[in-house]
């Protein structure tokens, strides 16, 4: 007699859940995927996939295609507000990593998923313009209710975004989520090649930042180049709902950008170049005490949505994937099987929402904009390196992403609570580092 497979029904067509999908489909479970939208559009602007996460798109045969959409970045460099640098580090390979960090367009991302998706689990198992409207609890069988039909599983898993139906059913006094007073107004200008064609740039501070990325190279030996123009507006009334879609206005924030010209950029000719902007604020929501209730659970910004700093959101929606496949696929029981992919990921993720809460890896441009907001001659009069290190080592830490923890680590598919995907505190108060950097 022939043993049924587990069946999962996955809520939402992103980039965690059709990531979700395919690693599922791998560990020998049944997948079908329900995605409110009619049909899955290309949308969206640039993303980085940090290195762990760059892992699990290798192990699951994506790798060469991710890496034909985007670009490795070398390096990232912070500056001040005049363009002055701070400090710069390798990153990826060029880091000692065994993989590299990948700056993608969010949607071609996302359509190299949806083809795999395709191929390997078949075009009937994605089902469009099927809105969630509740899950039925059932201690085996729960049922997910969509307009006009409703379908029992396994497991459901809810990785329908930062507006999460499921989420909303289980915490229904949440509210909307937290803004922490930014405004994020981010497009792709086709540019000449800035800083060599590899180099990320954070320029600014909180109140006032521009970061840009090229995340493709183009016949003409130009490049789109990915931008955020982020302003500190908490008086500024907000829209209902948070897109990424939303159309921006130049006369909004390209005047407070007009005299950001380096030598080596030119912040207001890019925003030019662009042919549309899109205004985001900058949002998450707060850490849940919980995911999962019975045989449903969360994933990606269903479960941790978090503020954009970092690079994280995208790649941690992949890990939550993974590492939901690989308890599934380590243990029959279902439902140990999610109680344990909660207690790997809820508090890894709640330390990362927590940590870009408090500026992440861009603390040290909030403490040069403190100590010297009238510019520098010489960065080490103004913060020291080892402040820097501490700040930027230990969010590797708390994303995941320390060099240590990722030499020689297989994939969360296998390893479901690898060292490479928890916070890794055993050297956080080095003798050579001062304390509370990261916290103050």
């Amino acid at each position: 007699m022939t043993t049924a497979r587990p069946r999962a029904v996955i809520i939402g067509a992103g980039i965690g859940g059709l990531t979700a999908a395919l690693s599922l489909h791998e560990v020998g479970i049944e997948v079908d995927v329900y995605e409110a939208a009619e049909e899955v559009r290309a949308l969206g602007v640039g993303i980085n996939l940090l290195p762990h996460a760059v892992r699990e798109i290798d192990a699951l045969g994506l790798l060469p295609g991710l890496l034909a959409l985007g670009i490795e970045p070398e390096e990232l460099v912070y500056t001040t507000k005049r363009g002055e640098e701070i400090w710069r580090e390798p990153r990826g390979k060029h880091a000692g990593y065994p993989w590299s960090q990948v700056s993608v367009h969010r949607g071609r991302l996302q359509s190299l998923l949806l083809d795999a998706v395709h191929d390997r689990l078949g075009r009937t198992r994605l089902h469009l313009g099927h809105r969630l409207l509740a899950v039925d609890d059932d201690p085996v069988r729960p049922v997910a209710r969509f307009d006009e039909r409703s379908v029992d599983a396994d497991v459901v898993i809810g990785a329908d975004g930062i507006h999460s139906c499921l989420r909303r059913q289980r915490f229904p006094a949440e509210g909307p989520p937290h803004w922490n007073g930014a405004l994020l107004w981010r497009g792709v200008a086709e540019v000449d090649a800035v800083m060599g064609g590899r180099t990320q740039i954070w320029a600014g501070h909180p109140a006032q930042k521009f970061v840009a990325y090229p995340i493709r190279d183009l016949p003409d030996g130009r490049q789109e180049l990915n931008f955020i123009a982020e302003l500190s507006r908490p008086d500024q009334p907000l829209a209902e709902r948070e897109d990424w879609n939303r159309a921006g206005r130049l006369e909004d924030f390209l005047p407070e950008f007009e005299d950001w010209t380096f030598p080596w950029l030119d912040v207001p000719g890019v925003i030019r170049a662009a042919p549309a902007t899109f205004l985001f604020p900058m949002v998450d929501r707060d850490p849940l005490p919980q995911w999962t209730f019975g045989r449903t659970t969360l994933l990606g910004d269903a479960a941790h949505p978090m503020f954009p700093i970092g690079s994280n959101g995208a790649s941690q929606a992949i890990l939550d994937a993974r590492v939901l496949a690989g308890c599934l696929r380590a243990d029959t029981d279902i439902d140990a099987a999610l109680a344990r992919y909660e207690q790997i990921r809820r508090p890894a993720t709640a330390r990362i929402v927590e940590a870009n809460r408090r500026m992440g890896p861009e603390l040290p441009m909030k403490l040069v904009e403190e100590r010297a907001p009238n510019g520098f001659t010489d960065i080490s009069d103004v913060i020291s390196e080892a402040e820097i290190a501490q700040v930027t080592e230990d969010y590797r830490r708390t994303a995941g992403f320390a060099l240590a923890s990722l030499q020689g680590s297989r994939s969360l598919l296998e390893q479901p609570d690898s060292s490479s995907n928890r916070t890794d505190t055993t050297d956080r108060q080095r003798p050579d580092l001062p304390a509370g950097i990261l916290d103050g």
